[in-house]
């Protein structure tokens, strides 16, 4: 009866509450839940080597020490669950172990491979926890693909991202008229099915609708169709770029 009790007790017991033994010293339980999150741990180090981790490979063993690194540092008051701080650290330290591994430190690792964006710690910040690079890291990767994709509308226009930097206006004024023009284009839906269908911009029907002349409309041409295209899209880095330079 007493077994069964206990039994009934261990079962109701969530992993944060075992954690917080572990940490006040039931080392125990500490063998007790690492030994049954081993597969947990291979998941995790396996989606950063791309192939599949056994026990006896050095990258389980980093996994391993990052797991009880994950339990000693966790604390629920930063607002989420160990097995999402775990997995964070884990897969940072043993990209950090691959790296140290690799002397040309070249190796290509997709950081958000298996990691899915509503399971992120968010504000989870953990005194000599790398999760901040990682999170860099992950931000820059995804702002490159967003750049390859602007550079493959821009193709689309017989533009490149030269022709955009070679066209910038100088002067502030210029710029500011430039997207204004730019989102007076996107505002009107004729216009903008126009410049998408046309691959060119409305200068005749632009020049009707703003307060500058046909000239300066044709000066700034590429720059106004990539401002266009950027304010069309969903290129979340790039807008967030121009948002000091968009809101006049």
């Amino acid at each position: 009866m007493l077994s069964l009790l206990f039994m009934t007790k261990k079962k109701k017991r969530t992993l944060e509450e075992s954690v917080r033994l572990i940490q006040q010293g039931d080392q125990t339980l500490l063998n007790e839940i690492i030994d049954s999150y081993k597969p947990f741990i291979a998941k995790n180090v396996s989606a950063v080597c791309k192939r599949y981790i056994e026990e006896t490979d050095d990258e389980f063993s980093i996994g391993l020490i990052a797991f009880n690194e994950a339990i000693d540092k966790y604390s629920p008051e930063r607002g989420s669950s160990l097995l999402s701080f775990a997995e964070v650290l884990i897969k940072r330290r043993v990209i950090d172990y691959i790296r140290r591994q690799t002397k040309n430190n070249h190796i290509n690792i997709n950081f958000n491979d298996g990691y899915q964006e509503d399971e992120s710690p968010g504000n989870f910040i953990i005194n000599e926890l790398s999760y901040e690079d990682y999170q860099k890291e992950i931000e820059v990767n995804r702002r490159k693909e967003e750049i390859l994709q602007f550079q493959e509308m821009l193709k689309t226009f017989d533009l490149s991202l030269n022709d955009l930097v070679e066209s910038t206006p100088k002067h502030v004024d210029a710029r500011r008229n430039a997207i204004l023009i730019a989102k007076t284009l996107v505002e009107h839906e004729e216009l903008r099915k126009l410049l998408l269908e046309k691959k060119r911009l409305p200068i005749k029907q632009l020049e009707q609708m703003v307060n500058v002349s046909r000239k300066t409309i044709e000066r700034n041409r590429k720059y106004i169709i990539a401002i266009a295209l950027v304010l069309m899209s969903d290129y979340i880095y790039m807008k967030d770029y121009l948002k000091g330079v968009l809101e006049v």
